[in-house]
């Protein structure tokens, strides 16, 4: 992320950076809550990261969404866009992982195993 990131600071600016500031916010808070939930062994605060992680897969979708559509216009941007995509993807990544945290937070506090429970894909 830092690397592409920092190419991209030299570069004129593309649509969908202000969906990246709102998709890295929820990233974070979702990295800061596994972790909370984890120290304090609260099952409350896992289950509310589960429900954040489809608002991530939201953002990512509409940044994907904006970027194709934009580089359909213009394609002299391509390289500067998949930088983008590669960044909004490797967030999600990282929502991903704080989601896997909650969901082993449950199981140690529950004993419910709640793994793909919430996702889509598995139903």
């Amino acid at each position: 992320i830092v690397e592409r990131s920092l190419s991209l600071m030299h570069q004129q600016s593309l649509p969908s950076l202000d969906r990246f500031s709102v998709l890295a916010q929820l990233v974070e808070s979702m990295v800061l809550e596994s972790l909370d939930s984890f120290i304090k062994r609260d099952a409350d605060i896992a289950e509310k990261i589960l429900r954040s992680d489809d608002a991530v897969d939201i953002q990512r979708n509409q940044i994907t969404e904006e970027l194709i559509v934009a580089m359909q216009a213009n394609p002299d941007i391509i390289p500067r866009a998949i930088d983008l995509l590669v960044i909004a993807r490797n967030l999600e990544r990282i929502a991903d992982h704080a989601t896997n945290v909650a969901e082993e937070v449950i199981f140690l506090v529950k004993g419910e195993d709640v793994r793909h429970a919430h996702d889509p894909v598995a139903d």
